[in-house]
């Protein structure tokens, strides 16, 4: 017998209808046998939420991050290459928006470092190293502080521009010292990273491509000296000038080929993000790669991992080395991204990445969500409602928080003007301890689980 299509809807209805009818609205599910035809779960969560589930979900979001992270700064390079083709301040404006853009994903990775990942162990041989070495590339991508006189021309406004001992300095800068440097590519700028083992000596990266777009952030009058005003850094378009006698260095006029060398500069350095992105990204493919197959087969390790990194980040990394330092010292070369501007948004993704760990969602830059079984889930169904939620709560206290100071940056306050009021700052004050607080929550979930730990405080000597 055939059934019509309205013949074919009703009857679905009817099955529905006989299903919902059983359970009244607030109720956690139904009784029954456990299995297939069992209870449907509690509090709209799966009873058949594992942890190998919870472990492969992250690593299914690792991928999504950091391929938007690689696709992004993909599209930096070839932005940039316009631009240093066409040095117009309309392709200035196109490369510094690129640069922002690009910060966007690679933000909310940073959680997927402190767990003995690729990105923070993936040596040059493709092999994995151990105990927190820090032998992967996390610095060639996004080192900081960034000590820019060892790039281009800097006014020495605060002292902190050089490297951390004069030693290890050198002579000029790399573009300007075209004997020694007579050609700036990847060998040159690899070899010159952390010059002397000195950790301000950064040459390659998010933050060397920054200083080169922006320059130092000096004020609008460029005196660097006096109240910070809310302007980002001053470098003018004719340092990129292919026009014959129009090159500068700032307000000095120079030489052309400086602006050619600033130019091999850039887009040099973008290849670099590009390599080092490429490599952490294929360990992290599903199926195939290296570290996604022993990740997903991890167990408890893998999920200990993926707390620990949400807790490492939350405390001793945001917390105390992006926020407190900066503040406490009232610095802005100890701000994140200094010379953009842009450390409110290095904060508020930085938290959205801890967030989308635990929530296991996440948003693609083309706008595809990508989602499954969550930490909120698997507490669920382990009988930790109470904890689950707690956390949840203050993963969203911190995101508040943190969208006070983007917002502020946003409305002409950013993050380098709000430290200079002091420690009291009552808005830099609360994402601290909103920070400090989900990570209590976190060590918190870590031991109900049952999963083992590493300090998750040790990675800042500040007291907060």
């Amino acid at each position: 017998m055939k059934f019509s299509s309205f013949s074919k809807i009703s009857a679905a209805l009817i099955v529905a209808l006989s299903l919902t009818a059983c359970v009244e609205d607030g109720d956690d599910g139904i009784s029954g046998v456990v299995g297939v035809d069992g209870a449907a779960g509690k509090s709209g969560v799966s009873t058949f939420v594992t942890r190998d589930d919870v472990i492969k979900t992250n690593a299914n979001i690792a991928y999504a991050a950091y391929s938007d992270a690689l696709i992004s700064a993909t599209e930096l390079k070839v932005v940039l290459e316009s631009f240093v083709a066409a040095p117009t301040t309309a392709n200035f404006a196109l490369a510094k928006q690129a640069w922002l853009a690009s910060r966007e994903p690679y933000g909310q990775t940073e959680v997927y470092r402190f767990r003995q990942g690729p990105i923070d162990e993936l040596k040059a041989d493709g092999t994995l190293g151990k105990d927190d070495a820090g032998e992967g590339p996390e610095g060639l991508i996004n080192a900081w502080p960034l000590g820019e006189a060892i790039i281009d021309y800097v006014e020495p406004v605060d002292g902190l521009s050089g490297p951390e001992s004069p030693a290890n300095a050198i002579t000029d800068n790399i573009i300007a010292n075209t004997t020694d440097y007579s050609t700036i590519d990847a060998a040159t700028l690899e070899g010159l990273f952390e010059h002397g083992e000195d950790g301000r000596n950064v040459t390659t990266g998010y933050h060397a491509i920054e200083f080169l777009l922006w320059g130092q952030d000096l004020n609008k009058d460029l005196s660097g000296a006096g109240t910070r005003d809310n302007s980002a850094g001053q470098r003018p378009v004719t340092d990129y000038s292919n026009t014959v006698n129009a090159c500068t260095s700032g307000t000095v006029a120079t030489t052309d080929n400086i602006c050619v060398r600033r130019g091999q500069y850039l887009v040099t350095t973008a290849e670099l993000l590009i390599k080092e992105l490429k490599a952490v990204t294929e360990q992290w493919e599903p199926v195939s790669g290296a570290h996604y197959k022993n990740f997903v087969a991890g167990g408890d390790v893998s999920l200990a991992k993926i707390l620990e990194g949400m807790g490492r980040l939350s405390f001793g990394e945001l917390a105390g080395e992006r926020i407190n330092i900066a503040l406490i010292e009232n610095s802005q070369e100890d701000e994140h991204s200094c010379f953009s501007d842009n450390t409110h948004r290095d904060i508020f993704l930085n938290a959205k990445g801890v967030q989308n760990s635990f929530n296991a969602k996440y948003v693609r830059i083309d706008g595809e969500v990508i989602e499954g079984a969550s930490i909120y889930d698997l507490l669920v169904v382990e009988e930790q409602h109470e904890l689950a939620n707690k956390l949840r709560g203050a993963l969203e206290a911190t995101m508040a928080a943190a969208a006070v100071i983007d917002t502020k940056a946003k409305t002409g306050m950013p993050f380098d003007m709000l430290i200079q009021e002091g420690i009291t700052q009552p808005n830099i004050k609360a994402i601290i301890d909103a920070l400090v607080a989900q990570t209590d929550d976190i060590e918190a979930v870590i031991d109900a689980l049952g999963v083992t730990k590493n300090d998750l405080r040790g990675d800042t000597d500040q007291d907060i």
